[in-house]
């Protein structure tokens, strides 16, 4: 039977804390999904998945990432406190996934794991309608660039589709090694430089 399509946000997010498809499908994640905000925000944060923290707490961005999320975003401008509570922000994958079998970081959502969850992140863009979407980190960025590009042909610039600007970041992570490149620096101040003239549109 076809699922009747969803009425609300309120109704996709209740959907989402219900949801073990993939568990169903034997993947190994931990519920409840992590997202908050504004229903009705310009601005949305796409991330790659919940960290553990991010689980544990039920909130975006919580732990090292979002520190240095929001540092970035400093420089746009946009206070984290302000971000949190008038903005919205999801990830590509709504559950934690786990560690690594190795031990080293986070697992990175299998494609079949992201496509289960690719409807929910569709219908929250639908209803936030965000007149500007920062997806961060390499899983997010994918869904609006071609996954043979490097982060240095995308970060520190923009694209508009349907009517919605996407700036990319890259992954904030303190074991990503990118951003601690002077030269992918730069390009952190370039999008974050893009940010800002949307942010100053917008507000």
């Amino acid at each position: 039977m076809k699922e009747r399509p969803y009425c609300s946000l309120a109704e996709v997010q209740k959907k989402m804390d219900r949801c073990r498809l993939c568990l169903e499908q034997g993947f190994e994640i931990f519920p409840p999904a992590v997202y908050a905000g504004n229903p009705k925000a310009e601005m949305m944060i796409i991330g790659q998945a919940p960290g553990i923290t991010e689980q544990e707490a039920g909130r975006p961005f919580n732990a090292g990432s979002g520190t240095r999320l929001f540092r970035w975003l400093e420089g746009a401008g946009i206070e984290e406190t302000w971000f949190r509570t008038t903005q919205y922000m999801t990830s590509v994958t709504k559950c934690y996934p786990g560690r690594q079998t190795t031990g080293s970081g986070d697992r990175v959502p299998s494609k079949a794991e992201r496509d289960l969850c690719r409807p929910y992140l569709d219908h929250e863009i639908q209803f936030v309608d965000p007149k500007v979407v920062l997806p961060v980190g390499r899983v997010a960025i994918n869904l609006y660039f071609p996954s043979r590009l490097n982060l240095t042909e995308i970060v520190g610039r923009e694209k508009e589709i349907e009517g919605r600007w996407i700036v990319p970041l890259p992954h904030s992570s303190g074991a990503s090694r990118w951003h601690q490149l002077k030269s992918n620096r730069r390009l952190i101040s370039q999008a974050v430089a893009l940010i800002k003239d949307h942010k100053d549109r917008l507000f």
